[in-house]
């Protein structure tokens, strides 16, 4: 719920100008400040490219993509929207603070807040084909996807407008519990349940097959980003009443969207990790894919 840390012109403003911390109870402690937007200038340098070269290599690719791209596609493209809004963010932050700037600001934030939507639909992409490979096969038709992201992208735009107009904490405080929840709780599920059909399938095993090696280090990955960027929201917010307005609001709260806000550049570097043509660790080597973009394993003769 970024709009919390993105007060009006008067909140942040004194006397000699626009304070940097943003409230004047921050003066004690304004460093976490530093770390907050340090992270959005990483995301600026990092994870615009990052996105930017996740979009180019999906569309760019003739054949052989996974069914999950479409969702990674659109998650991208929002990652770099946000991304690029960073210098308006701290311009307006920092120099200007203008009131009506915040209403494009609060709406990037809504917009942002909204991504977990498009994560929670590649754990779900992902859970069907390992968990329900019958029923996946059946609907493999990237249609399905295209419709699905347009409802998502309905639900984003809608919640963004919605922080962007909406001045009533309370009401956005609700309304991103209700997405970050329902999102943890499903991509959390959806991994879980993946780790334990790889973990079955191997079962008496000596050694896992390597594609199934790699899906596991995947879902191990995602389900680490999961927790890592999207569990401090879901534990920490409910209890926001607990702390102090100096606590929450300069050093816990920011704490929070720092890391969420980082995922705009995990994602696409994990991604890209991941990318034909740099597997090996070497862009240019990359490894022959089967139809869902996993390295096939080798075979010898």
């Amino acid at each position: 719920m970024n709009s919390s840390a993105s007060p009006a012109a008067p909140l942040n403003a004194s006397s000699s100008g626009l304070l940097w911390y943003l409230y004047p109870v921050c003066a004690a402690s304004p460093y976490a400040f530093v770390f907050y937007y340090g992270a959005k200038v990483l995301n600026l340098v990092v994870g615009t490219p990052c996105n930017v070269l996740v979009v180019w290599h999906i569309v760019s690719r003739k054949s052989d993509s996974s069914t999950s791209d479409v969702f990674i596609l659109n998650l991208a493209i929002l990652d770099t929207y946000f991304c690029l809004m960073t210098p308006i963010d701290l311009v307006n932050r920092l120099v200007i603070g203008s009131g009506h700037i915040w209403y494009f600001l609060r709406f990037s934030y809504g917009v942002k807040d909204s991504a977990p939507l498009f994560l929670m639909c590649i754990c779900l992409d992902r859970y069907m084909a390992v968990v329900h490979p019958v029923i996946f096969s059946r609907v493999r038709d990237n249609r399905l996807r295209v419709g699905v992201c347009v409802v998502v992208w309905g639900l984003v735009l809608g919640y963004g407008v919605a922080k962007s107009l909406v001045q009533t904490i309370q009401v956005q405080y609700e309304l991103f519990s209700a997405i970050i929840l329902l999102a943890f709780c499903i991509m959390l599920f959806s991994n879980i349940s993946i780790l334990c059909v790889l973990r079955r399938s191997v079962a008496g095993k000596e050694e896992m097959h390597p594609v199934k090696k790699r899906a596991f280090r995947m879902v191990l990955i995602i389900l680490a980003i999961i927790v890592v960027n999207y569990l401090p929201p879901v534990a920490i917010l409910p209890f926001s009443a607990r702390y102090s307005f100096a606590d929450y609001r300069c050093r816990i709260l920011l704490a929070v969207y720092l890391l969420m806000d980082l995922s705009s550049s995990i994602e696409p570097l994990v991604y890209i990790t991941k990318m034909e043509g740099c597997g090996g660790g070497c862009c240019g080597r990359g490894e022959p894919r089967n139809k869902d973009g996993e390295v096939e394993p080798e075979h010898k003769t």
